[in-house]
């Protein structure tokens, strides 16, 4: 699991390639039950909040909508962990119930100007948009650049798979955060080995 495909391991193993690809997935699920736990309480403020778009290769529209990708919403709280989740679409009614879901209220929530999230001072929230046009970092720190950063990780340890399927992409999303949480690459193994183990006595 350091970032090597099923096919890698398996030619490093001398194992046939969907072995290893269902021992990887497998893993990824374990990750995936993890990543349930440890982010099933809410984020109090400040943070982040933006959506993005994987994978698809077809010409056509780009951005929100675009064809043949995968819709994300992603929550970064500033000094701490990131929460990212697949969704059907980007409209305000399935963004802001997650948003009720895992930020606390009265917190401080940078977003861009999607009108998404248009009604999110009237849910409680204190929300400071940045408009992407305009400015990148605006003055009192009006940015969303630490989920943007998220997104620019997980694409790029994404990419050496050569596309993922869009039934197996959650938990590869799920792998993404869960490295992006837990630190350097020695932090992450040993957190595998906690998880692994905990599972084998269970």
């Amino acid at each position: 699991m350091a970032g090597s495909t099923a096919r890698t391991a398996a030619n490093l193993v001398s194992v046939h390639r969907n072995t290893a690809a269902l021992f990887f997935s497998k893993v990824r699920a374990v990750i995936a039950a993890h990543q349930e736990l440890a982010m099933a309480d809410a984020f109090d403020g400040p943070v982040e909040i933006d959506e993005s778009y994987f994978g698809g290769r077809r010409k056509g529209k780009r951005g929100r909508g675009a064809a043949g990708k995968v819709a994300v919403f992603g929550i970064l709280r500033r000094g701490g962990r990131v929460f990212a989740q697949m969704i059907a679409d980007c409209g305000r009614a399935t963004l802001v119930p997650i948003i009720r879901r895992k930020v606390a209220p009265a917190s401080v929530v940078y977003s861009d100007s999607w009108a998404g999230y248009d009604t999110l001072s009237v849910e409680g929230y204190e929300h400071e948009r940045v408009n992407h046009d305009e400015e990148l970092v605006a003055d009192g720190g009006r940015h969303i650049n630490g989920i943007e950063n998220f997104w620019s990780q997980a694409k790029r340890h994404l990419r050496r798979f050569n596309g993922v399927p869009k039934e197996s992409f959650p938990l590869f999303l799920q792998e993404c955060v869960w490295r992006f949480n837990t630190g350097t690459p020695r932090e992450q193994l040993q957190s595998l080995r906690k998880m692994l183990r905990r599972r084998m006595i269970s």
